[in-house]
């Protein structure tokens, strides 16, 4: 197994600035723009980028929200494996509003169709965009394309595409691994 460094902590930062400018582009002030970051990987993404927006860009009252999609995904009762949920934390209403899915890997597409049949649970929204890290994009299911995208991956289906975060690896950092 061996891997390659796409994106080391310094880049980490710069993508997450450009992409918190782009979202103050399209969304100014935030007051119809919700956050939804997907469960888990995507939870650490939404986080730092609403950190950033309050901190670095003094924006005041950004909604950040975490959406389970375990049990909409297309995949849930396909395997033996046990599946671990995560909990859903939204506590703000999200009809008529401007959603923003974050995840840090757009793979398949998979994962995103499943937080489309998700968020209606809790309201019609006005538009959903979606922000990722990393976008592979040799490796879509479904038509599916970011609105906002860190970096953008040609890797294989054999290859896999590892993002850390400081919170849980200790480090900001995207990896190629080559199994």
């Amino acid at each position: 197994m061996s891997q390659k460094v796409l994106l080391n902590t310094k880049e980490v930062n710069i993508i997450l600035h450009r992409l918190a400018c782009q979202l103050i582009e399209k969304h100014i002030d935030f007051s119809n723009t919700v956050l939804i970051g997907l469960q888990p990987r995507g939870a650490f993404l939404a986080q730092r980028l609403k950190t950033m927006l309050t901190e670095d860009y003094n924006i005041s009252d950004i909604k950040l929200g975490l959406l389970d999609i375990t049990f909409y995904r297309d995949d849930f009762r396909r395997s033996d494996k046990l599946h671990e949920a995560n909990s859903t934390e939204i506590d703000f209403l999200i009809e008529d509003k401007q959603v923003v899915f974050i995840d840090d890997v757009l793979y398949t597409g998979r994962s995103i169709r499943a937080a489309l049949t998700a968020i209606q649970s809790y309201g019609r929204p006005k538009e959903i965009e979606l922000l990722t890290l990393i976008d592979r994009r040799f490796s879509r299911h479904l038509p599916i394309q970011p609105d906002y995208r860190g970096r953008q991956v040609d890797a294989v289906n054999d290859e896999k595409v590892l993002v850390n975060w400081k919170e849980t690896s200790g480090e900001d950092a995207v990896y190629l691994i080559n199994n």
